[in-house]
C-alpha cells in the first residue's frame, strides 16, 4: 500500500532525505520534518531557498506520471521592483533562459500580477525591507520545471526573485499549512 504526502517545505531545507555532500554536511533535510515510510521520495524539487508546496510519494509511478510535465505548477513570486505589463506579456510568452551552459527557450505560460500581497508564514531569513526599494508579486503557471527556471525567467526579463513559494501542483493546492506542516493524503488529484 503507497502512501501520499504533501508538506509545506519551509526555506532552507533541501528537498531530499539524504545528501552527499562532503563539504557542508549540516543542511536540512525533509526526513526532520516528519517520520516518513522508507522510500519515501520527493515529487519534483524546490531550491533550499525556495518554499512552499513538494508532494512526496512511495510510488515512483505516480512521481513519474507528475512530472513529465504535463501536470500544471503554480508559484507566487516576489520580485524586486514594481514588475511592468511588458514584462508580465515577455514572461507569458517565454523567454530565453540558461540550463547547464545552454540557451533554453521556455514554453508559453500563464503569468499575473497579483495586486494583494499573499500571506505566507514569515520565513527563517527575512527577504528586505522597503528601505531597499519596492517589491511586487506575480503568479506564474506553468508545466515544465527546469533547474531554476522561475528565477531564471524574472531575471531575464529584469525582476530578480527575492522570493518563491510554490502554490499549487495539479488541482493538490498549498492551502493554509504551516511552514513545514505534514499532510498524509489519500492519493493525489492531478
Amino acid at each position: 500500500m503507497h502512501r501520499h504526502f504533501k508538506i509545506y517545505k519551509p526555506y532552507g531545507f533541501l528537498s531530499q532525505f539524504v545528501t552527499n555532500q562532503k563539504t557542508r554536511k549540516n543542511k536540512r533535510l525533509l526526513g526532520e520534518l516528519a517520520d516518513f515510510p522508507e522510500g519515501t521520495m520527493a515529487v519534483g524539487r524546490l531550491d533550499e531557498d525556495s518554499e512552499g508546496l513538494l508532494l512526496l510519494t512511495t510510488n515512483g509511478k505516480v512521481s513519474a506520471e507528475i512530472t513529465k510535465g504535463k501536470v500544471e505548477k503554480e508559484y507566487y513570486v516576489q520580485v524586486d521592483g514594481f514588475i511592468t505589463q511588458e514584462a508580465v506579456e515577455r514572461l507569458s510568452k517565454g523567454v530565453e533562459i540558461g540550463i547547464y551552459g545552454k540557451k533554453y527557450q521556455t514554453d508559453p505560460c500563464t503569468v499575473d500580477i497579483i495586486t494583494t500581497s499573499p500571506k505566507f508564514p514569515e520565513r527563517a531569513k527575512k527577504i528586505r525591507d522597503e528601505r531597499h526599494g519596492p517589491t511586487s508579486w506575480i503568479s506564474v503557471i506553468l508545466r515544465e520545471g527546469k533547474f531554476r527556471q522561475v528565477k531564471k525567467m524574472t531575471a531575464a526579463v529584469g525582476f530578480p526573485t527575492l522570493r518563491l513559494v510554490r502554490v499549487r501542483v495539479g488541482s493538490e493546492h498549498l492551502d493554509t499549512m504551516d511552514a513545514g506542516e505534514v499532510r498524509e493524503v489519500e492519493k493525489f488529484s492531478y
